[in-house]
C-alpha cells in the first residue's frame, strides 16, 4: 500500500483521477493524501502527485481531534521495518491544516529509529520516513507513515509558456497541460491528438511522457509555431498539420486519444457558431479516438453527448475569479 502526495490547494478529485492512471485502487485519505494499493512507473509523469510513499502505519485521532506527536510514535514503534542503512524524518503538516510541531515528530521518530539501530544523515540518506499530518473540515486527523518511495520530478513546473519559441497569450500553463496529458492516456506507445493545438502546450507533456503527437489546427500561424515549439521540446515522435477540427485529417480510428482546449467566448454573435465548432471537432474526435478529454470554460457535456461521447467523469477548476475551466473525460 502507498501513500500519495497531491499537489494543489483544492483539486484532490482530479488529482485523484490523474492518479488512477499511474495507480491502482486510488481513494483520497484526508485533504491533500490519498492511498493506493500499487504503483507504477509511470507516477514519475503525475502532475498533481509529489510524491509515493511506501505505507508503514496510520494513526488517526478521537472524533474532532488532531492527531499527536505521540500518536504518531506509538504507530512508528508498533511498525515492522526490515530497511538497513541510513535514515531521514521528515513530517508535513500538509496544507497547513493541523498546526502540528513537525520538527518535534522528526526529532520524536527520529528518535525511535535510532534506538532501533539507525543512524540519521539528513543530508543524503539510504531511507526517508515521512510523516503526513492533515485534517478534514470536520475536524478529523490523520497521519500516515510511509518510506518515501517516489519523488515526482517537477521540471515542467519550471518552463512558462512564454519560454517557448512560439507563444500567444492565453497558453495553458505545463502542469494542467501535463495532468490533461495523462487523463488522456499519454504513454509510451499512445499516440495522442489535438485537434485544435493552439501553440502545443498540451502536446508537448503527452511527448514528454513518451507519446506520439499529432496536432492540427486550421490557422496556418499556429501549426508553424507548434511545429517550432514541439522541435525545441521533443525528439521526434511528433507531427503537425493544418486542418479543421470538424473534419479532420486522420483516419478512423487513427489516434489513441484526443484532447483540446476549446475556445473561449460567450459573446451572443458567436455563441452559435462556437457550440457547432465543438460539438464538430467532438464528432470528429470520436471517429478518430476511443477516448477525449475537452476542456474549456463551460461545460460540454451536451455537445459531447449529442456527438456520441459518454461522460466518463467531469471537474471544476477555478483559475481565477473570472474564469473556471471544466474538464470532461469522454469515452466512446
Amino acid at each position: 500500500m502507498y501513500v500519495l502526495e497531491l499537489a494543489g490547494q483544492d483539486e484532490d478529485a482530479f488529482a485523484v483521477y490523474e492518479a488512477e492512471q499511474a495507480a491502482s485502487d486510488v481513494r483520497l485519505v484526508a485533504p491533500g493524501l490519498a492511498r493506493a494499493r500499487g504503483i507504477t512507473d509511470r507516477v514519475r509523469d503525475l502532475a498533481f502527485t509529489h510524491r509515493a510513499s511506501e505505507l508503514i502505519g496510520r494513526a488517526e485521532g478521537e472524533s474532532g481531534t488532531s492527531v499527536t506527536v505521540a500518536d504518531a510514535r506509538a504507530v512508528l514503534e508498533a511498525a515492522s521495518i526490515e530497511r538497513e542503512g541510513t535514515v531521514a524524518v521528515r513530517a508535513v503538516d500538509v496544507r497547513g491544516t493541523t498546526g502540528i510541531d513537525t520538527q518535534r515528530v522528526e526529532r520524536e521518530l527520529g528518535q525511535v529509529l535510532v534506538d532501533r539501530g539507525f543512524a540519521v544523515d539528513l543530508d543524503d540518506p539510504d531511507h526517508e520516513l515521512r510523516a503526513l499530518f492533515s485534517r478534514d473540515d470536520d475536524g478529523e486527523g490523520v497521519c500516515l507513515l510511509g518510506w518515501l518511495a517516489v519523488e515526482t520530478p517537477r521540471e515542467f513546473t519550471q518552463r512558462a509558456p512564454t519560454d517557448r519559441p512560439f507563444f500567444q497569450p492565453g497558453s495553458m500553463d505545463p502542469m494542467l497541460a501535463r495532468a490533461l496529458a495523462n487523463v488522456a492516456g499519454a504513454r509510451e506507445g499512445a499516440t495522442v491528438l489535438d485537434p485544435m493545438c493552439g501553440t502545443g502546450g498540451i502536446l508537448i507533456e503527452a511527448g514528454l511522457v513518451g507519446a506520439d503527437v499529432l496536432g492540427v489546427d486550421v490557422q496556418r500561424k499556429m501549426g508553424r509555431g507548434t511545429r517550432e515549439n514541439l522541435a525545441d521540446a521533443l525528439d521526434g515522435g511528433w507531427g503537425v498539420v493544418r486542418g479543421d477540427a470538424t473534419s479532420l485529417p486522420v483516419a478512423d480510428g487513427g489516434v489513441d486519444a484526443a484532447v483540446f482546449d476549446a475556445p473561449y467566448g460567450r459573446q451572443s454573435k458567436i455563441e452559435g457558431e462556437l457550440n457547432a465548432l465543438v460539438e464538430g471537432a467532438l464528432t470528429e474526435a470520436r471517429r478518430v479516438a476511443p477516448r477525449c478529454v475537452v476542456v474549456g470554460d463551460r461545460p460540454w457535456a451536451r455537445p459531447a453527448s449529442a456527438a456520441g461521447w459518454t461522460v466518463e467523469a467531469s471537474f471544476e477548476r477555478r483559475v481565477h475569479r473570472s474564469l473556471t475551466r471544466y474538464v470532461l473525460v469522454l469515452r466512446r
